[in-house]
């Protein structure tokens, strides 16, 4: 049964091919900030968000134990799980839904003589003073780029670049201060065979 075991790990290892190089070429790549229609926000949530939710669904459950209990305190408890909600509520609405969502795109040349099917790319984020690491997303592409081509990948999020970035307001010079790279972590191609970044 062992044996069996290791041959099957062994056929799972041995039928992805590594590449030894990507062969794909990073052409271009940028980012912009898209208003967004409030009416059919796509990245439209619920009204509240977990922890509120948990709070409410506690505060209700005192409520309702107090009741049950006919303890003096239930009406007084009732009271403070309404007055609370009201105050998340107002909260919630000074700030308003999120102004921006954020498109994120690269153009990539397949400079090998395969077709690719699948890349996963990275859309990285540097400090410009300390090259440190602001922010990274990441992506997979299910696209097929034949030998020679290119092709534009692109995702539209809700999260901004980095921390730096308002969703809120639109600001000229919220891109100062930071360089920018796209980083090809994994090429996968029709023949089978697949690329990793080490």
């Amino acid at each position: 049964l062992s044996l069996l075991a290791f041959a099957l790990a062994y056929n799972a290892q041995t039928s992805t091919r590594l590449v030894s190089a990507p062969e794909v070429e990073v052409v271009k790549f940028s980012w912009s900030k898209e208003r967004l229609n409030w009416e059919q926000n796509p990245f439209t949530g619920p009204n509240e968000n977990f922890h509120e939710m948990q709070f409410r669904a506690r505060a209700e459950k005192r409520a309702n134990d107090a009741r049950r209990a006919n303890s003096p305190d239930a009406s007084k408890l009732e009271k403070d799980a309404r007055t609370d909600a009201a105050i998340i509520q107002a909260e919630r609405q000074k700030k308003g839904p999120p102004r921006y969502a954020f498109l994120y795109r690269t153009s990539v040349r397949n400079t090998s003589d395969r077709t690719i099917k699948e890349i996963d790319w990275d859309y990285v984020f540097l400090d410009a003073a300390t090259e440190e690491e602001l922010g990274r997303r990441q992506f997979t592409s299910v696209q097929t780029i034949g030998p020679g081509k290119s092709k534009e990948l692109s995702f539209m999020l809700p999260a901004p670049p980095t921390q730096r970035i308002s969703v809120y307001a639109l600001d000229k010079k919220e891109r100062i201060g930071f360089e920018e790279q796209v980083v090809i972590v994994r090429v996968k191609y029709s023949d089978g065979s697949v690329w990793q970044a080490p």
